[in-house]
């Protein structure tokens, strides 16, 4: 008790009742009487002989501790520290087993558990937090970043450190990358759990945009992809809160000490290869896990045999493919715009929201969860459409070619035949003249295949053989009326008429 000086100044010096002590200190009045009862038959004077300070007082006042009088055993409680990260083990059943073993030497139950509390009081900050063996992998990137020269040209770039720690036995994994994007990120997961053998019940990274697309301290929202890489993996992710380091206070520590026991021990050296970096990072690695602990006993790595490793769910037999997801709309011509190509979905989707996953070579499209489409990948500007997403009217003029346009003209004459071949043959491309084309076998439907060839006919003999010309011939019925001999058509004389409104070129002179 760090007051019993003071209520003994204020009682014997101050004069003061036990009420007013009581206040002045911030103890109940039962306990400021206690004290002063007590100091009274000791003998204890004011003022205080030189040389006593509180907790002289305090040892002449109280009663030695139990276990100091009467030999009590102590537990040993960095191995119920230990023990305490196994799933299903408690306070109360290493308690059980201590009392069989200590007898009567041993704690009562509450004195056991307090004893304990106090012990992890003692400890670093990193024991403060009890990790069950298997269940979370904590996340996160170095501050600090290597430099990797290129051999040619001598230009250094700056690779960053990732780092993933199991909170049970704190055994570390780290490694280079280029960058902590979202391919990088899901990279350096995928050889993380690969080097622990097993997956954990729990992922808990920082919030970077690569794993938590909208961080939030209630319900963050992990990146699609990284989630995707959990369901594979039969883990979960939980972001660490934000602006909350102690979420994370395993990763910090980790990230400390491969800054502190790696990074240190590399700054002397000069790579010219990531992988050259990663080599010297994982010889460096097996020598921290095998580092002994100071205040507890083993490494990193026997606690890993020991707790972690047991503990681990399996990896998938499969490897995670990795594959990015986008949201598009689906435009009027039932395409998506994705990464500069566009794909088909089916018509009935036109201007609904949906998702994309691209693969390295599929794209796949989701619909309210439900897949809709699957396309090979495409490259910038590529296009692929399935016949089947297309509306009946275009999946018709889609079968449409060419020479099927050619064949059917000949079947209803020569003139137009001429006429369709001059439509494909005048545009850029072919199918540039479909429209026109398929506009003929429309006026052949509404007028009769005869009059269709009479129109085409006339369209030839005054040189304007275009849609809109046979359609205005049918139009009118000119189509009807006997042929213009070629001396009769209308052409453009080949010098201009006497006019007064006419200049000549003496005007501008």
């Amino acid at each position: 008790m760090r007051q019993i000086t003071e209520i003994l100044r204020l009682k014997f010096e101050a004069k003061l009742s036990h009420a007013t002590i009581a206040r002045a200190v911030g103890l109940s009045k039962g306990t400021v009487g206690k004290v002063v009862s007590v100091a009274q038959a000791k003998g204890i004077a004011w003022p205080l002989p030189d040389g006593m300070d509180e907790a002289a007082l305090e040892a002449l006042l109280y009663r030695p501790r139990r276990a100091q009088a009467h030999g009590y055993r102590e537990p040993d409680y960095a191995q119920l520290h230990t023990e305490l990260k196994r799933k299903g083990v408690t306070l109360q059943l290493l308690w059980s087993e201590y009392a069989a073993e200590a007898g009567e030497q041993a704690y009562r139950y509450s004195q056991f558990c307090l004893r304990y509390r106090q012990w992890i009081g003692r400890q670093q900050r990193s024991l403060r937090q009890v990790h069950r063996a298997g269940e979370k992998l904590f996340i996160d990137y170095c501050g600090p970043t290597v430099a990797v020269s290129d051999a040619s040209s001598g230009e250094a770039r700056q690779a960053q450190v990732f780092v993933a720690v199991l909170g049970a036995s704190s055994y570390t994994y780290a490694e280079a990358t280029w960058s902590q994007s979202l391919p990088d990120w899901i990279g350096s997961h995928q050889r993380a759990l690969a080097f622990f053998g097993g997956v954990p019940a729990l992922l808990v990274p920082d919030n970077l945009r690569a794993a938590v697309k909208r961080p939030d301290r209630y319900a963050p929202e992990p990146n699609a992809t990284y989630q995707e890489l959990a369901r594979h993996y039969g883990t979960a992710i939980l972001p660490a809160r934000p602006y909350k380091p102690k979420d994370k206070a395993k990763a910090e520590v980790a990230v400390q000490v491969v800054e502190r026991w790696i990074l240190a021990r590399l700054r002397h050296q000069r790579f010219f290869a990531l992988a050259e970096l990663n080599a010297a990072i994982a010889e460096l690695l097996v020598a921290l896990n095998a580092r002994p602990f100071q205040k507890l006993p083993g490494s990193r790595r026997t606690l890993f045999e020991q707790l972690d490793r047991p503990a681990l769910k399996a990896l998938p037999a499969t490897p995670f493919e990795y594959a990015e997801w986008r949201h598009a709309r689906v435009g009027i011509d039932y395409h998506i715009h994705v990464d500069g190509a566009d794909y088909s979905v089916p018509h009935r989707l036109v201007g609904e929201r949906v998702d994309v996953r691209l693969s390295a070579t599929s794209v796949e499209v989701l619909h309210r969860g439900q897949r809709v489409a699957t396309h090979p990948r495409q490259g910038a500007g590529g296009c692929s459409t399935r016949p089947e997403h297309m509306p009946k009217a275009h999946q018709a003029h889609q079968q449409w070619s060419p020479q099927r346009l050619l064949d059917w003209a000949q079947t209803i004459g020569p003139a137009t035949q001429a006429v369709v071949s001059q439509q494909l043959s005048e545009q850029a491309h072919p199918e540039h003249g479909y429209r026109a084309c398929l506009g003929l076998r429309h006026l052949a439907r509404g007028y009769g295949e005869a009059r269709l060839e009479a129109a085409c006919a006339r369209a030839l003999v005054i040189a304007s053989p275009s849609y809109h010309s046979v359609r205005s011939i049918l139009t009118q019925g000119l189509d009807q009326q006997p042929l213009p001999a070629l001396a009769e058509v209308e052409t453009t004389p080949a010098t201009l008429p006497q006019h007064a409104n006419v200049r000549g070129a003496r005007y501008y002179h």
